[in-house]
């Protein structure tokens, strides 16, 4: 029988498979099983699915079965069973063909090819089923050879338990927390801010503990449950002024500059207020921002970031059309959007966020490094933009927080334990899409524009931004699945699967080895990071680098990005007009940084590098790049064939291995160590097989670029015409979804 929706007389799906073919995938033959983790359930499954892209006109790909659990949607074939070709940057927790029902971000179906968003009850069932996921996955599956029941049951079950809102303690987070064996190692050198000692060594580290203090006032969240247990205040600030308001108006301690100043945030009060309670608070604030401002305290500048930096809805509106440019499930319609990629992306305006917050913080970093003034963050509640700002800034300088273990620490104490709002700004529980917006995003591509920048700065590199981004939507995970620390304080108490009773052990994401094997692992790590010299006080001042920089242009308007554009076969002509006359839109905007600011941005960037101390990044025209790694990666075409930053970086692994392999060779002849053991060979890879999807994919096949319309060209080639009128704008939103 024929799968829902399906029509016998008008085909919509052509197969480009003979029946020979698909007769040998018969799942009588294997029965593929999915793997589940500790406290997953299978809830429905389908058969005879099929897995396809579309490519040049044709369809190609292969049958298997679908599966739904209360963790992942996930497709298996009957290369699902066997571990030849394993990638070499595999995740143990989610495959290639799974999908974590966080992961998914809209559903369609199409019938008599027209798609339409599937949400809650279903009248009628799709022939195709297209899955856009928030990592940027597309996923196609053909229905029309699967039984009707089936159809029926694996199409509700994936949109009922992926779309739906659900109660916090309907996550698999708590599933796998009750049922997992927890045989982490421990070793993990983040620190989590969760006791009264990490925040005192935080002072120390940091010099700050001469007019700062850690207190205890909110134990038991006595204060605030929006606050964490334990935080930073100036030594001024009594405990009566930290209860009076619930927290609100106190500024809280970020971090220490070498020279004293430091940086500070606070939540607003309510700005609508009545005249008397609008007093009372006006003339607290008052009386914080003196005591605060007198000696030993430095000057003190206030920044409300709500005035100053674009509103949240304006974020996930930028997003939202930004993401929509990566969202491809045919080459037609990447290579139709690729002619006005430019314009498109300059339309989404999601670069120019990005834009305004490095510049924010570069203000920021200026008046704590030349003004030596302190300066306070506000913000309604101080858990969204005031944690991009202190993060970036602190990125910025201090080179602790650019080691893989300082940056850990650092989205530990601004984000996690500071009361980010992870569970409502990413949707995880499906309630309310008015409080969504991809605020943990903007940070990692801003940090992404830095370490893309001064890449010996960091001893990370941009494939631990890209899996640090995908591990939001894995939740066997506590990191990023609660609003606040009194929210997963509160969930914490639960019963086991093994009927012994006790708080739930949540796994942290900073465990690495959960997700990855060593190997894999060596991916995280920057092999050219700059490593800090053990400190000598004799040598300090000879001891430092003078790099000269890679990369940097002249301050200048003149010179447009001498790169290619993003998507292959870009013409020169194209990139001129785009490069050189649109992004001067930028540079020339109103919104340029007054003489201060540019002169200590001019300043900073005519001098050598060091990537141990400040570090400012370049934020004129088109130094603003795409995460090309993040939002590229599934892209076929738009690969670079053994090209991209981490093909480059997997070659020098491998150099690293052979020169650390012939050292333990030379160590052993040198010693005359006799002994009959194998030496292990490095882990050579296919530089012919890699390509920029590399690690999370090999080299693909790669559709042909459609000759374009000699209208087209004659158009492309007019140049005044192109720079007097804006591309027509393509509403993707219709299209794509």
């Amino acid at each position: 029988m024929l799968g829902g929706g399906a029509r016998a007389a008008k085909p919509s799906f052509v197969s480009y498979i003979s029946p020979e073919e698909i007769h040998i995938k018969e799942p009588i033959e294997k029965e593929v099983n999915p793997r589940l983790l500790p406290g997953e359930l299978l809830l429905c499954e389908a058969s005879t699915v099929y897995k396809y892209m579309q490519e040049d006109g044709s369809n190609r790909g292969t049958y298997g079965k679908l599966v739904c659990t209360n963790f992942k949607i996930s497709f298996l074939d009957d290369d699902s069973a066997s571990d030849d070709n394993e990638p070499q940057f595999k995740n143990k927790i989610v495959g290639e063909n799974d999908i974590t029902l966080q992961c998914v971000d809209q559903i369609y179906g199409v019938y008599d090819e027209k798609k339409k968003l599937l949400t809650g009850q279903l009248r009628k069932y799709p022939e195709k089923l297209i899955i856009y996921c928030k990592d940027l996955r597309v996923f196609n599956f053909c229905l029309r050879y699967t039984k009707e029941e089936e159809v029926k049951r694996i199409v509700s079950g994936i949109v009922h338990h992926s779309q739906t809102p659900k109660l916090l303690k309907r996550l698999f987070l708590f599933s796998y927390a009750s049922a997992a064996p927890n045989n982490t190692d421990g070793r993990n050198q983040t620190v989590m801010f969760e006791t009264l000692e990490d925040w005192r060594d935080e002072l120390e580290r940091t010099k700050g503990n001469v007019k700062y203090k850690a207190v205890t006032t909110n134990e038991g969240y006595r204060v605030s449950e929006k606050l964490p247990l334990y935080f930073v205040v100036p030594l001024c600030i009594s405990e009566e002024s930290i209860l009076k308001y619930e927290g609100r108006g106190i500024p809280i301690w970020c971090w220490s500059c070498h020279n004293g100043a430091a940086l500070l945030k606070m939540s607003a009060f309510p700005k609508e207020q009545d005249d008397s309670t609008s007093q009372m608070q006006k003339a607290f604030l008052d009386g914080i921002y003196k005591t605060i401002s007198k000696p030993p305290y430095e000057l003190l500048k206030l920044d409300d970031l709500s005035s100053s930096l674009p509103s949240l809805q304006d974020i996930q509106t930028a997003y939202t059309r930004f993401k929509q440019l990566f969202l491809i499930d045919n080459s037609t319609d990447f290579w139709a959007t690729d002619v006005k990629w430019f314009s498109l992306l300059e339309s989404t305006n999601w670069l120019e966020i990005i834009r305004r917050v490095l510049k924010k913080a570069i203000e920021v970093a200026e008046c704590l490094e030349i003004q030596h003034t302190n300066v306070l963050l506000i913000e309604e509640t101080a858990t969204d933009l005031c944690c991009v700002i202190s993060s970036l800034v602190q990125v910025m300088m201090d080179s602790y927080s650019r080691t893989k273990s300082g940056f850990q620490s650092l989205i530990q104490k601004e984000w996690v334990i500071g009361g980010h709002g992870f569970l409502d700004r990413c949707n995880h529980l499906h309630k309310s899409e008015k409080e969504e917006a991809p605020v943990f995003l903007l940070l990692l591509n801003c940090v992404w524009q830095l370490v893309q920048q001064y890449p010996p700065a960091f001893e990370f590199t941009e494939t631990y931004l890209t899996v640090l981004s995908d591990s939001l939507y894995v939740p066997i995970f506590s990191t990023f699945f609660f609003n606040s620390q009194h929210q997963r304080d509160t969930n914490k108490s639960g019963e086991s699967l093994k009927t012994q009773s006790g708080p739930f052990r949540f796994l942290t994401v900073w465990d690495w080895a959960v997700q990855f094997d060593p190997k894999a692992q060596a991916f995280l790590n920057n092999p050219l990071y700059a490593e800090k010299p053990k400190p000598d006080k004799s040598q300090r001042k000879t001891a430092r680098f003078k790099h000269q920089r890679q990369l940097s242009l002249p301050l200048t308007q003149a010179k447009p990005s001498t790169k290619r554009g993003f998507f292959r076969e870009e013409t020169d002509h194209l990139i001129k007009n785009i490069l050189g006359k649109r992004i001067g839109k930028f540079i020339n905007s109103s919104d340029e940084p007054p003489n201060s600011l540019r002169e200590f941005y001019d300043s900073w960037h005519s001098k050598p590098v060091d990537y141990h101390g400040l570090l400012l990044p370049r934020i004129d025209g088109p130094e603003i790049k795409v995460w090309a790694q993040r939002y590229l990666r599934w892209i076929p075409e738009a690969q670079l064939h053994g090209g991209g930053t981490i093909a480059t970086a997997a070659k020098i692994l491998d150099l690293m291995e052979e020169v650390q392999s012939l050292q333990v060779k030379m160590d052993e002849e040198h010693s005359q160590a006799v002994s009959g053991a194998v030496h292990s060979v490095p882990m050579r890879r296919n530089s012919a097989r890699l390509s920029s999807l590399f690690p999370f994919a090999l080299l693909q096949r790669q559709s042909v670029k459609p000759a374009l319309p000699t209208s087209t060209w004659k158009d492309l080639e007019d140049e005044d015409d192109l720079v007097k009128r804006d591309d027509e704008f393509v509403d993707l939103s219709g299209d794509m979804l």
